[in-house]
């Protein structure tokens, strides 16, 4: 996969704040990649930076091999016509129809009138909207405001589609339904797409790879499966764990403390099926039963991870044991009484 995206030690001041600091990142043509960080952690002044809408303070940004720290703003608006923007209050004109707003940037870039007829029938068809071309956006529901907001973005065929925060203001089902079709502009058209989120179950649905920003810094990056089943950053964490619930906690593992007098141990899940062998020889080895009482497994990818929380019941020596076979095989904690 060729590099499409790139920045180099890129550093953004705004004064005396600092919203990025030293950023060192690769996205591939044609792949999905997410951006995830909390408020203010300043995802949304990298993806300016994409399309050169904020200079850099110190660093480069290359986009399909060409530097943006080295051009005007003529040579600017020439790189700027091969990306798409996507945001989360869709930013459509309220008087011009939905036919309008997607002709829009191609009477911009000088489509004449016919060519821009034929276009925007292709895009609102390929978004699912063509019964809605004559409505104006005050018509429309989230969802359909954020298909004309793609069609518009897709109209003078871009390489790069920039979406920050576009699944914000949708309720779950319609953030599904516009998940779903960012992706077949990916797998479809070729598009590769940078999305912009503090949700995790975004990435989790559509990314390829993701990055972790935390105050300005790339922290932690990597295919999602891996961010997901081994976070190594307590934010990357705390994200995963909005999404992957499969280690108790507060009144969860008091709950489980309460009704189980077995040993506790909390064992990760990898697709190996190792961990599963050593539980079936748990009786006959070891002498030890167990009980799983917390715990999930997920698929992502075409592979498996997840954690479960285990009561294991047997004489103190065989539990030990277990464990150190258990230990052999995956990540173990014991949890106290």
């Amino acid at each position: 996969m060729s590099t499409l995206i790139e920045f180099q030690g890129v550093t953004k001041r705004f004064g005396d704040i600092t919203a990025l600091e030293d950023v060192d990142l690769t996205i591939g043509a044609g792949e999905v990649f997410g951006i995830i960080g909390y408020s203010g952690a300043g995802k949304s002044t990298l993806v300016r930076l994409v399309n050169a809408l904020e200079p850099v303070t110190s660093g480069r940004v290359l986009v399909d091999g060409v530097d943006l720290t080295t051009l005007n703003e003529r040579e600017l608006r020439r790189v700027r016509a091969g990306i798409g923007m996507i945001f989360q209050q869709f930013n459509l004109f309220r008087s011009r129809t939905v036919f309008g707003n997607v002709a829009y940037p191609l009477k911009i870039a000088g489509w004449d009138k016919a060519r821009r007829k034929e276009r925007v029938a292709e895009l609102l068809k390929f978004v699912g909207i063509t019964d809605k071309a004559w409505h104006y956006p005050d018509q429309l529901s989230g969802g359909q405001k954020q298909r004309v907001g793609i069609a518009r973005a897709l109209a003078t065929n871009p390489k790069i589609l920039l979406a920050d925060e576009s699944t914000s203001a949708l309720d779950p089902e319609t953030t599904g339904e516009v998940l779903r079709l960012l992706k077949r502009v990916n797998t479809e058209l070729g598009v590769t797409i940078v999305v912009i989120t503090h949700e995790m179950e975004v990435v989790r649905e559509i990314a390829d790879r993701v990055a972790v920003l935390d105050s300005g810094r790339v922290i932690e990056q990597g295919s999602v499966f891996e961010v997901f089943s081994s976070p190594k950053t307590r934010t990357a964490q705390r994200f995963v764990g909005s999404v992957v619930r499969d280690t108790p906690d507060g009144a969860d593992l008091d709950r489980i403390r309460a009704r189980h007098g077995g040993r506790l141990v909390s064992a990760k899940v990898h697709d190996d099926g190792r961990l599963g062998a050593v539980l079936s020889d748990a009786v006959g080895k070891h002498n030890v039963r167990f009980e799983i009482v917390y715990g999930g497994i997920t698929a992502l990818s075409g592979r498996s991870f997840g954690g479960l929380t285990l009561e294991l019941i047997g004489a103190d020596a065989d539990v030990d044991a277990l464990i150190a076979d258990l230990r052999a095989t995956t990540e173990i904690e014991e949890i106290a009484a």
